[in-house]
């Protein structure tokens, strides 16, 4: 069974960047990966996906311009690259895993996600 583990997340200042790494284990091929992430007011905001077999990627408008969604196939592993962090950026990201398809102008809804890691906490100071 695939298990997700989310990393490197750490406090930053406003402006500054982080890069996430997500390692999947387990069967991992065919349809997408996605990060989401929980703010302190409980909110859960979907980031972005990519297809773990094409590269395709979508954002939503959180991550738009921002974020960039990445994979290494040959290291399991999915990285979430944020720059410009902004103090509303504070969350705990997560990423999941979901069997269904994935692409440029779309991501999975969080329900069809079955996988989840623990997430990591993000934390941007003004």
């Amino acid at each position: 069974q695939a298990q997700v583990m989310e990393s490197g997340g750490g406090s930053v200042q406003a402006g500054g960047s982080l890069t996430l790494s997500c390692i999947a284990s387990g069967y991992i091929y065919g349809g997408c990966m996605g990060w989401f992430r929980q703010t302190p007011a409980n909110e859960r905001d979907e980031v972005a996906c990519i297809s773990t077999d094409y590269g395709t990627t979508y954002y939503y408008k959180s991550a738009e311009g921002r974020f960039t969604i990445s994979r290494d196939s040959a290291k399991n592993t999915v990285y979430l690259q944020m720059t410009d962090l902004k103090p509303e950026d504070t969350a705990i990201y997560y990423c999941a895993k979901s069997t269904k398809y994935c692409g440029i102008t779309y991501c999975p809804p969080p329900e069809d996600y079955a996988v989840w890691g623990l997430g990591t906490q993000v934390t941007v100071d003004s």
